[in-house]
């Protein structure tokens, strides 16, 4: 470990490693730390067909990530794993402190990215992981020829339930409105499913059951009416996939970084109020959260953190 980095880039997403790939090929010193695996929400999707050279055979987030990863090494990034508990981002040197120890650099790339957004439901707290789950990926063999719920009707919901198809022998899509926000080629895939089913602008309001999910209220919420949803006596419960949207991670920022709703506020060269720092990816107030558009915010980052460290360089000679 260096004493100083040029720059310090927190998570390992694809912000993160696109960061990395650029600092590492400008030979900056960087160092890139996560506290999980890399990749983030990318990692647990199972299918990817809209980013830019792409495998054209099929890609998933996990493979798509692994060569990500790979490059980040080959340009020499420095990885840590390590979980940050605080943050210093004023001054020439910023400070950043995880479980292991602290990190220093004369820049930071925030890329810490979002998470799913709970369903809102009474019970959902307590069955987490005995039925309810947020990633299809990892769950899905749970629910092999069970039933199962997916709440939402964006990309991501639509894109589980597809996938959940593989595994489970029905998949009902929960949405609060009578239309799904889904692109239209994933509307298309999933009409054209015949496991897939619809409730319309419908909610979930309670999940219950004895050790694991086994009935849950849905109401109409133009209605009012609320049904009851139980698993058969042979299944014995069933599975409830919540994907209604995303939470940025940046409560470790607040009081430092400008923020909006959560979300951190940059400029178009991803530059944050505070001289140094950067901010990347779903973690900032953007209009399109995507693959493609993390990759370009962390390719940006890097080289605005070279451009700014040449400058405060000549700053140095030149005083």
């Amino acid at each position: 470990m260096k004493d100083i980095y040029d720059v310090i880039i927190i998570g390992a997403g694809p912000a993160g490693l696109a960061a990395g790939i650029y600092a590492g090929r400008s030979r900056l010193a960087a160092l890139l730390i996560e506290k999980a695996q890399d990749g983030g929400q990318i990692s647990m999707t199972d299918v990817i067909e809209n980013y830019p050279g792409q495998m054209p055979e099929g890609e998933s987030g996990a493979t798509l990530i692994a060569r990500m990863t790979a490059q980040a090494e080959i340009f020499g990034v420095e990885r840590a794993a390590d979980t940050i508990k605080e943050v210093r981002l004023g001054g020439d040197i910023k400070e950043v402190t995880g479980l292991r120890q602290t990190y220093k650099a004369k820049a930071v790339i925030l890329a810490t990215g979002a998470v799913h957004r709970p369903i809102g439901c009474k019970g959902e707290v307590a069955y987490r992981g005995r039925g309810v789950s947020y990633c299809a990926t990892c769950d899905a063999g749970f629910f092999e020829d069970l039933d199962v719920y997916v709440v939402g009707g964006g990309d991501s919901a639509v894109q589980e339930a597809l996938y959940l198809t593989k595994f489970a022998r029905n998949v009902t899509i929960i949405h609060r409105r009578d239309a799904l926000r889904a692109v239209g080629s994933l509307q298309e895939r999933a009409f054209a499913n015949k496991k897939i089913h619809f409730f319309w602008d419908s909610v979930v309001d309670e999940i219950g059951g004895e050790d694991v999910v086994q009935w849950m209220l849905v109401r109409n919420t133009k209605t009012g009416e609320t049904r009851k949803v139980e698993a058969s006596k042979a299944d014995g419960l069933f599975g409830v996939f919540g994907f209604v949207g995303l939470v940025p991670v940046t409560q470790l920022f607040e009081g430092q970084i400008k923020m909006e709703n959560g979300y951190i506020l940059t400029d178009e060269d991803m530059k944050t109020n505070v001289a140094g720092v950067w901010a990347t990816g779903d973690m900032r107030k953007k209009s399109l959260r995507q693959v493609v558009t993390a990759a370009a915010d962390g390719a940006i980052a890097a080289m605005q953190v070279d451009a700014y460290l040449t400058e405060k360089n000549h700053e140095v000679y030149s005083g």
